[in-house]
């Protein structure tokens, strides 16, 4: 008694005028707070202990491979399981030849299709295109990956028979690619440029400014970074994808430097080999893994550090 006594005394002390009931109600909200600041630095620090986790179990599970010939392993230029030949080389290539043809070919598209939403598109039909664009984002990899097997590896192949004598290859699997992450460049672009405040758009129109001189000069400034934010998850997507690019890459496993020719990714071999491998395929597929996981990893953190640098600049 004589110990609640004295804490009901430091309450009245610290919040003076206060009632008993008033009190014990901000004693309760102090607690709450606590507790949600709490919870939220648990969920913080359960995202980077996953990370490490993952990263951990890619490293025990590889290590055969990486201990025995890493060397060998990052640059060989075949893999051939049968043989105990293992070289991440084709993939490698494949991969990131892939994702730059699907981010040069996505990154404009994206940016016009956003700046037309924004700037141009009559009002009766923003809501629609806005919505289109959005149920694009949802449609199953799997999809895209049979539309480009049946329907655009042929045309290509019809089209530029020389570049495409297969059809299939390190190019269309970038095209389909572009296609796939276009929806979501859109989606993030168009929203952080319908942040801009009209009063901004209104005044550059007012001193005479055309769209392109408003966009240039007064949205993409603004906005840069959440649209560059809107790159960088697509270009995540583009190094993971595995079932569309499976589909369209022709599945090649010997190295050849060729943008329109076959090929394979990463995803791609991982998704083809891994269900029926064991033994020193099943160590090298999961090496194969860890290096996907640093290659993604380097490509995002360089792509933050170069929006750090153009936002100190631009300060």
């Amino acid at each position: 008694m004589h110990v609640s006594t004295k804490r009901l005394a430091s309450s009245r002390f610290a919040f003076p005028g206060a009632s008993d009931k008033e009190i014990r109600i901000l004693k309760r909200n102090a607690l709450i707070d606590r507790a949600f600041e709490r919870s939220t630095q648990a969920f913080a620090l359960a995202v980077l202990l996953l990370l490490g986790a993952i990263l951990v179990s890619l490293c025990v599970s590889s290590w055969d491979t990486l201990s025995a010939h890493a060397v060998d392993f990052l640059t060989g230029d075949r893999w051939a399981a049968n043989m105990e030949m293992f070289g991440a080389l084709p993939a490698i290539y494949g991969t990131l030849v892939t994702s730059l043809i699907a981010v040069a070919i996505a990154v404009p598209v994206s940016f016009g299709i956003a700046i037309f939403l924004t700037e141009k598109c009559p009002e009766i039909l923003r809501r629609p295109l806005g919505i289109t664009v959005e149920l694009l984002a949802g449609i199953p990899s799997i999809i895209y990956g049979m539309w480009g097997v049946e329907m655009l590896a042929p045309f290509l192949n019809h089209i530029f028979p020389d570049l495409f004598p297969a059809g299939s290859g390190l190019a269309t699997a970038g095209l389909v690619l572009a296609i796939m992450i276009i929806p979501f460049i859109t989606a993030i672009s168009r929203d952080v440029m319908l942040t801009v405040p009209p009063i901004t758009r209104e005044s550059a129109y007012g001193l005479g400014c055309t769209t392109w001189e408003v966009v240039r000069g007064v949205i993409f400034p603004t906005v840069r970074h959440g649209m560059m934010g809107g790159v960088v998850l697509g270009l995540g997507r583009a190094l993971g994808e595995t079932m569309a690019v499976t589909f369209v890459i022709g599945n090649n496993l010997f190295f050849h430097p060729t943008i329109t020719g076959q090929g394979t990714s990463i995803a791609a071999l991982i998704a083809n080999q891994f269900p029926e491998a064991d033994g020193a395929q099943r160590s090298a597929l999961l090496a194969l893994g860890l290096v996907l996981f640093l290659i993604t990893f380097a490509v995002l953190a360089t792509a933050r550090y170069m929006l750090n640098r153009i936002e100190r600049r631009a300060a």
